[in-house]
């Protein structure tokens, strides 16, 4: 990253998005968390970022591209994990995220762009009669989305997310999408953000899936 990097997450309020802030706290990099609702913004300022109010989903292409101007890169941390109904989860998992690339690809600057997707995606293989298929389906559309594009993205995919403390990591083999059965870190997430967004050469266009593991990010992402 460049001194003074402006970074821009959206989904700010979540898990990840909170991490994120805490691993770029004290650094030259101003940390931008988009969110949905006003009463959030004192947690995102707790957590040395600036909060800014917005719902992806809801806004015109005009206002997405408004959104993006300034930005050295695009964090998608957003996600409503298959809360409230498939409708619900596709339009923020699938279609929000679609919304953005789009803006980027429009854009001038063109920011680098990092989605958070997870391990198992695109070739899910999720039964659709079971509850979790919509998310699953939304992301694999995300994600195809985001590959076909021309933008500078890279898609991170852990496996099941915990509260745990992050060590280090275990890149899976490119191309893999099988959804393992070890854990990811969400601290381990926010930390390959950083470490993709100090790594652009590295890290363009890739896939990169992952777990805990012993191999120290740096390391990981040189």
């Amino acid at each position: 990253m460049t001194t003074s990097s402006r970074v821009l997450v959206i989904g700010g309020h979540g898990k990840v998005a909170l991490l994120l802030a805490d691993e770029l706290a004290g650094s030259d990099v101003h940390l931008v968390s988009v969110i949905r609702h006003p009463e959030q913004a004192e947690d995102i300022r707790r957590a040395a970022a600036e909060p800014l109010v917005a719902d992806v989903t809801a806004m015109t292409p005009a206002e997405l591209d408004g959104l993006i101007v300034g930005a050295d890169a695009v964090v998608w941390s957003a996600g409503n994990g298959g809360r409230g109904g498939a409708a619900q989860t596709y339009a923020i998992d699938r279609d929000g995220c679609q919304a953005v690339v789009d803006a980027i690809a429009r854009s001038t600057s063109r920011p680098r762009f990092i989605l958070v997707s997870w391990a198992g995606s695109p070739d899910h293989g999720v039964d659709p009669a079971t509850g979790f298929f919509a998310y699953a389906d939304a992301k694999a559309a995300a994600d195809r989305y985001t590959m076909a594009s021309d933008i500078d993205w890279t898609i991170l995919g852990p496996s099941t997310l915990t509260l745990e403390p992050a060590g280090g990591i275990t890149v899976l083999p490119e191309g893999s999408s099988a959804h393992p059965a070890e854990t990811t870190s969400r601290q381990l997430v926010a930390r390959v953000i950083v470490g993709c967004l100090e790594n652009p050469r590295t890290t363009h266009r890739r896939f990169i899936r992952f777990t805990d593991g012993p191999t120290p990010v740096a390391e990981a992402l040189s």
